[in-house]
């Protein structure tokens, strides 16, 4: 879910910047791509990553590469319209579903990959580091969803609770 919360946070910070001011932003989502993308096409073209381990380590991270530059494509969409149609938003809540589950996917092939630690370092690193990438941004949302649920529920009066 880490990418999913890249957009939800290129989306919010572009909309302190005025419309016609946009598109310097974008600079900054270049700079952001470049972060994600860079670390992970080194990984992928280091000669140990190409090792045998056990688990697919290696298909998980081109996995992820293809989720970035969806999400890199997400997030210049969402800096640059405003506002952002219907259809968007719900392939970008499915997009999120897709990363929630590369994330959990990345974590359980993590923590059986022990032994990757020793033939593929890199990798087994990038995946360590993906993977508490997905947790803290897992964590996010809960917590955000959370705060969600609690302004949409009703308010209930306390001193009400006597009276029966």
């Amino acid at each position: 879910m880490f990418l999913y919360m890249l957009i939800f946070l290129a989306y919010h910070s572009s909309r302190w910047i005025q419309r016609n001011q946009r598109l310097k932003f974008q600079i900054v989502n270049v700079v952001f791509a470049a972060l994600v993308l860079a670390p992970q096409f080194y990984v992928m073209g280091r000669p140990k990553s190409s090792r045998y381990c056990r688990q697919p380590l290696l298909n998980n991270l081109s996995a992820s590469i293809a989720l970035s530059f969806i999400a890199s494509g997400f997030s210049v969409i969402f800096t640059l319209m405003d506002p952002v149609p219907q259809g968007i938003w719900a392939c970008y809540h499915v997009f999120g579903l897709l990363t929630c589950g590369h994330g959990l996917c990345t974590t359980i092939l993590t923590l059986t990959a022990a032994a990757c630690e020793n033939t593929t370092p890199e990798l087994y690193y990038m995946s360590l580091l993906l993977t508490v990438a997905s947790i803290f941004s897992t964590g996010f949302f809960m917590v955000r969803g959370g705060l969600w649920l609690t302004s949409r529920l009703p308010a209930t009066d306390p001193s009400r609770n006597n009276e029966r």
